[in-house]
C-alpha cells in the first residue's frame, strides 16, 4: 500500500496549484457586451468620450440660481418665476436669469445658466408661473456634471477584470458594444469506482450513483468554466488512463473524483504519473474534509484528484478547482470569495435611522484585506466600477469607523 505524501496547508496547496500555472492561459475570443457577464477582459478599455455627456439633474425639480434660493425656508420662502420646461431628451435652449426657475426632470438637462436644482420636496407651487422655494440649495447641488463619471482616456477595465452587470452597463453607456475576454476553460470530470452508477440509474445494494459528476459540473460552471462530464470508469487502470489522454486533447483541466486514498483501487496517483511530467505536485492536504486530496501537473494541464466523498470533493473543488478555473482565464483576483472581512481604512459618515450601503474597494496590504470606501453620488456607476463589493451600515448607527472590521458583500 502506497503512502501519502507530505500534508500540506491548504493555503500551500493553492499557492502550489496557482503558481505551476502562472504562463498557461485560455485562448481569447470577442464577445458581444451584454453576453460578458462573468468573462474575464483580456484587454484593458479606456473611455474616448465623457459620461455623463451633459450636465443633468439627479432629481425631479426646479433649474435655479443658487444664490436665488439662500436664506429660503419654511417661515420666509424665496418667490421664483417659473419661465418654462426643460424636455427631455432633447437640448433646451431655455435660460433663466435672477429670480427665475424651470421645471427639470431626473436625468435632463439643466435650464441654461442654472448651477443646480432645487428638489420639487422643497418647493410649493403658487400658480402656474410661481413657485416659493422653503429650502436653499449649494451651487451644483442634484447635478450631475458632464464628465463627472468618467473622462476621455480614464481607464475603464483592466486586463485580468471579471466583468459584473454594472461593467456591462457603463460600457454600454460609453458605447463599447464588444470585449476581449479569456474563453471558458473546458473541465474534463471522470468519476472513477467499481461501486457508481449514473445518477439517473437506479442502483442495487452495494452500488451508489454518481454525485460528483453532477456537483462538480454545476461548480465548474459557476466558476465560469465548461464542465465536460467523460463518464465512469471502473477501478482498472487501463481503462482511467486511457480516459485521462482522451480527455487531455479537448479539456484544460483534468479532474478525477475517487481514487485519490492509498488502498490499492485507488489509481489517480499512478495516472496522474503516466500522463506527464512534472506528474503529482502534492498528494494530501491537512484538511477535514478532503485529506486525500491530488494535485499535479501534465503537458502543462493542471490534474486534481478529488476524494470520492461528495461533501469532500465539492470542499476541496471549491478550494482549489475554482481559483485555477479562474486563473487559467486570467483572472486577476481568482481568490476572492462571495462574502469577506476586511477592516476598513477610512471612517463612512450615515445617518442614523436608515440602513446606507457603501461600495468598497478591496486590497491586500501585507496580507491584510483592506476595504476602501468608493464616494461618489449615488447616481454615478463608475462608483461601482471601481470598486469590489459593498458593506452594510446598520440603520441604528450613525457611521463605520476607520479600523473597524467590515464584512464585504462580493458582486
Amino acid at each position: 500500500m502506497s503512502e501519502l505524501l507530505k500534508l500540506i496547508t491548504p493555503k500551500d496547496a493553492t499557492d502550489l496549484i496557482l503558481n505551476s500555472i502562472t504562463e498557461i492561459k485560455v485562448g481569447t475570443e470577442k464577445v458581444k457586451t451584454p453576453e460578458s457577464l462573468g468573462r474575464v477582459a483580456r484587454k484593458s478599455y479606456r473611455s474616448e468620450s465623457i459620461l455623463p455627456s451633459f450636465d443633468k439633474s439627479s432629481v425631479d425639480g426646479f433649474s435655479v440660481r443658487a444664490q436665488d434660493t439662500f436664506g429660503a425656508s419654511d417661515s420666509l420662502p424665496q418667490y421664483l418665476k417659473v419661465v418654462g420646461e426643460v424636455p427631455m431628451g432633447q437640448e433646451t435652449e431655455l435660460i433663466i436669469s435672477e429670480g427665475q426657475a424651470a421645471t427639470t426632470y431626473t436625468g435632463g438637462m439643466l435650464a441654461g445658466d442654472a448651477d443646480s436644482v432645487v428638489m420639487i420636496e422643497y418647493t410649493n407651487r403658487i400658480d402656474a408661473n410661481t413657485i416659493e422655494v422653503t429650502k436653499p440649495v449649494a451651487k451644483g447641488e442634484n447635478v450631475v456634471f458632464a464628465g463627472e463619471d468618467v473622462k476621455p482616456l480614464d481607464e475603464i477595465l483592466s486586463s485580468g477584470h471579471t466583468i459584473r452587470p454594472q461593467d456591462i452597463g457603463a460600457l454600454s453607456a460609453l458605447g463599447i458594444n464588444e470585449l476581449h475576454v479569456s474563453q471558458k476553460p473546458k473541465v474534463a470530470i471522470i468519476s472513477t469506482g467499481d461501486e457508481l452508477v449514473s445518477a439517473e440509474s437506479d442502483p442495487k445494494l452495494g452500488q451508489i450513483r454518481d454525485l460528483n459528476t453532477h456537483t462538480i459540473s454545476a461548480l465548474v460552471a459557476q466558476a465560469g468554466g465548461i464542465a465536460c462530464p467523460i463518464g465512469i470508469f471502473k477501478d482498472e487502470y487501463e481503462l482511467q488512463l486511457s480516459a485521462a489522454t482522451n480527455a487531455m486533447q479537448d479539456c484544460d483541466i483534468i479532474v478525477f473524483s475517487a481514487g485519490s486514498s492509498v488502498s490499492n483501487r485507488d489509481l489517480t496517483v499512478k495516472v496522474f504519473k503516466a500522463l506527464g511530467k512534472p506528474g503529482i505536485l502534492a498528494h494530501g492536504i491537512a484538511i477535514k474534509p478532503g485529506k486525500p486530496t491530488i494535485l499535479g501537473l501534465a503537458q502543462n494541464k493542471p490534474l486534481i484528484g478529488l476524494p470520492g466523498n461528495p461533501v469532500s470533493a465539492l470542499v476541496v473543488a471549491d478550494l482549489l478547482l475554482k481559483p485555477v478555473i479562474r486563473a487559467l482565464m486570467d483572472d486577476i483576483n481568482p481568490l476572492f470569495r462571495n462574502q469577506v472581512s476586511a477592516f476598513l481604512t477610512a471612517d463612512i459618515p450615515s445617518r442614523s435611522g436608515r440602513e446606507d450601503y457603501v461600495p468598497v474597494k478591496l486590497e491586500d496590504t501585507a496580507g491584510v484585506l483592506d476595504a476602501t470606501p468608493v464616494f461618489g453620488k449615488s447616481n454615478l456607476i463608475f462608483t461601482l466600477v471601481k470598486s469590489d463589493g459593498i458593506i452594510r451600515v446598520p440603520a441604528d448607527s450613525a457611521g463605520l469607523y476607520k479600523g473597524q472590521t467590515v464584512t464585504v458583500r462580493m458582486y
